[in-house]
């Protein structure tokens, strides 16, 4: 099967598989895990971050930024579509007792949405006080933040006295496929998350970046909800290696993605062309994106339905480039006879 389906798929290769095999480790609640010390640095230094904390997943590092960028009852702005808010099981309402707003439209908004959002202080309003950014954004079909607007919304949200996370789980697709450093990209934002179990390909693992005493304090967090993960460095070196073999790499995910959309097009759909590695496909009239998955999957590809009628394929290191020419093949086949 071509599994189109995420780049959650991948499975570690032989050369990740070594490095996992030969990492030294220790008990990291102890901060005595130096593979994961290690990777925590090293992706502090990337993002342009004092610090950064190793976790099991997304939501925990998208949550944890929360929890420690607000207060029980705050109000968060949020882009249409944000992950935090469709796929993170109301995790912000249940641990942080936070509301979350959805600003914007495709995934970004302005200065002008945040302000517009704002609300006046009052005893019965909920006070706003953090705006979460995600990038590339995975909902709307991982666009990439055009940069004035983004270096315009953070600036807005520093101005009206808000803090800023930004969910950068493929940042590194955004920073390849723009050429800007990962640094530049989080210029400016309070805390932001990596995720490394994406297109880098680890099998587990994201990481959270900002102030240390913000850090310190997600630490406490990640303990408080059953994160301590003990002689984890085995994980970590998993994204030790993504960061050396797996970045540069994604250009050929984001190439493909291309291809996929290209297909799509001549055989009749509006697809917009794709920012990195993710391709969504809108099928004309009451057409079922279930039905039609399963037709893909009948010829061998696996998509996600991504609505009633909206179909997601995502690109990565576990699918080559034959693969993807015969996904093409089959999904113009079915595109033109919707």
């Amino acid at each position: 099967m071509i599994d189109l389906r995420s780049d959650t798929v991948t499975r570690p290769g032989a050369g990740m598989r070594a490095a996992m095999s030969a990492a030294i480790v220790g008990d990291d609640v102890f901060r005595e895990d130096p593979t994961a010390l290690a990777l925590e640095e090293r992706v502090a230094g990337l993002l342009g971050k004092e610090a950064a904390l190793f976790v099991a997943s997304g939501t925990m590092a998208n949550q944890l930024a929360l929890l420690v960028l607000t207060q029980r009852g705050d109000e968060v702005l949020v882009g249409e579509g944000a992950h935090c808010l469709w796929y993170e099981t109301g995790a912000a309402a249940v641990l942080g007792q936070l509301q979350l707003t959805s600003i914007g439209t495709g995934g970004f908004f302005t200065g002008a949405d945040i302000t517009a959002n704002l609300r006046p202080p009052a005893d019965w309003n909920a006070r706003v006080t953090a705006v979460a950014l995600e990038n590339t954004h995975n909902r709307a079909g991982g666009r990439i933040w055009p940069a004035e607007q983004r270096r315009a919304a953070i600036a807005a949200a520093a101005g009206s006295g808000l803090r800023v996370h930004l969910d950068g789980a493929r940042l590194c697709n955004a920073s390849i496929a723009t050429g800007e450093s990962l640094a530049s990209l989080c210029a400016g934002v309070d805390t932001v998350s990596l995720c490394l179990s994406k297109g880098l390909g680890a099998p587990v693992g994201s990481v959270l970046a900002g102030p240390a005493s913000l850090v310190t304090e997600a630490r406490r967090w990640r303990k408080r909800l059953g994160g301590g993960m003990r002689q984890v460095g085995v994980l970590a070196a998993a994204g030790m290696y993504a960061l050396d073999h797996h970045v540069a790499r994604l250009a050929e995910d984001h190439e493909h993605a291309k291809l996929l959309a290209r297909a799509a097009i001549e055989a009749g759909a509006p697809v917009t062309e794709p920012d990195s590695n993710i391709v969504m496909i809108d099928l004309p009239g009451a057409s079922s994106a279930e039905v039609f998955c399963g037709r893909l999957r009948e010829r061998g590809v696996l998509a996600s339905a991504f609505g009633p009628s909206r179909v997601r394929l995502v690109t990565h290191l576990d699918v080559s480039r034959a693969q993807v020419l015969e996904a093409c093949s089959a999904l113009a086949q079915l595109v033109a006879n919707v």
